[in-house]
C-alpha cells in the first residue's frame, strides 16, 4: 500500500484526528434559518385547526421542509398534485402533527448543512501558511523555481494546469504546487459520510490522481474513508487505489517536503 495512505489511516485511527482536522475544516454552522413571521402565523393557524391542505401549502413555501419524505419534491414542483393525492397529504401531515409546534419550528429553522460550506476551507488553510509557505499569484509562481503554491481562481488554476501540465479534465483543482522542482496537482475533499454525494466527491478526487499529466498527482482526502472496516471507500483506498498518492491534508506537508 502507498506509504501516504498508510500514514493517513494510522493518523485517523491513533491520534486526535478530528481535533487536528478542525484546523483545516472549521465547519461552523450558520445561524438558524429565518422564517417569515406572516408565513409562520399561517402555518401555526393551519396546524392548530388541523387544516392539512393549508398546512402543506404553507410549509412548502419554506426553504427547509421539516421532515424527510420522498414525495415532498414532487409536491413542490406540481402544486396541483396536492388536490389529487389526499392520502399522501394526510400521511405527511400525520407525521408533522406528531412533531408538535415547537419541534416543527425547530426543524424548519435548522442551519444549512455544514458540508455545503466546506469548499473554500482547504484553500483558506493553505493561505494561513500551514504548509510553511504562503500561496502566491501566477506571476510570482512563475518568477523562479523555488518551492511555491499557486493561489488563484478555479478558472485560472485550471487554465495553468491545462496549458503547462497537460491536464485535460473539467474538474477544478484545489492544489497546484512546485516542490523540489516537481509540479504537484490535487483535489481536496472532506468526506463527511458514506453514500450518494460523498461517493461522487470521492470519485472526483480519484479521477484527478488517475489523470495523465506532467506532474505528481495527489488526492487530499479526509473523513470517513479512513475508518477501518468493510465500507466501500476504505476498501477502495486500501485495495483498488492502494498505489496512488491518496492522503490526509494532515500529512500533506510531509509528502511535499520529501519530494
Amino acid at each position: 500500500m502507498n506509504k501516504w495512505i498508510e500514514l493517513s489511516i494510522q493518523y485517523a485511527n491513533q491520534r486526535s484526528y478530528l481535533d487536528d482536522l478542525f484546523q483545516v475544516y472549521p465547519t461552523i454552522p450558520e445561524g438558524i434559518r429565518e422564517i417569515d413571521d406572516k408565513l409562520w402565523a399561517n402555518i401555526e393557524k393551519a396546524f392548530k385547526h388541523k387544516n392539512n391542505d393549508l398546512l402543506i401549502r404553507e410549509l412548502l413555501k419554506l426553504d427547509l421542509f421539516p421532515i424527510k419524505d420522498s414525495y415532498i419534491a414532487y409536491l413542490k414542483r406540481d402544486e396541483s398534485s396536492i388536490d389529487r393525492n389526499p392520502r399522501t397529504i394526510n400521511r405527511i401531515c400525520g407525521r408533522i402533527y406528531e412533531l408538535g409546534l415547537d419541534k416543527l419550528y425547530e426543524r424548519c429553522s435548522e442551519p444549512k448543512e455544514t458540508n455545503r460550506q466546506i469548499g473554500p476551507m482547504f484553500r483558506d488553510w493553505l493561505r494561513n501558511k500551514s504548509l510553511g509557505i504562503t500561496p502566491v499569484e501566477l506571476n510570482k509562481f512563475l518568477a523562479n523555481k523555488k518551492d511555491a503554491i499557486l493561489d488563484g481562481s478555479d478558472k485560472s488554476m485550471m487554465e495553468f494546469a491545462k496549458e503547462e501540465l497537460g491536464y485535460n479534465h473539467n474538474k477544478g483543482l484545489d492544489f497546484i504546487g512546485r516542490f523540489n522542482g516537481k509540479f504537484v496537482i490535487g483535489e481536496a475533499k472532506f468526506l463527511t459520510d458514506f453514500g450518494g454525494h460523498q461517493n461522487a466527491q470521492f470519485n472526483d478526487a480519484i479521477s484527478t490522481v488517475k489523470a495523465k499529466v506532467k506532474a505528481e498527482k495527489i488526492a487530499i482526502l479526509d473523513g470517513v474513508l479512513y475508518i477501518k472496516g468493510n465500507n466501500k471507500m476504505y476498501k477502495s483506498v486500501t485495495e483498488t487505489y492502494k498505489n496512488y498518492n491518496i492522503m490526509s491534508a494532515l500529512v500533506l506537508r510531509e509528502f511535499l517536503y520529501q519530494l
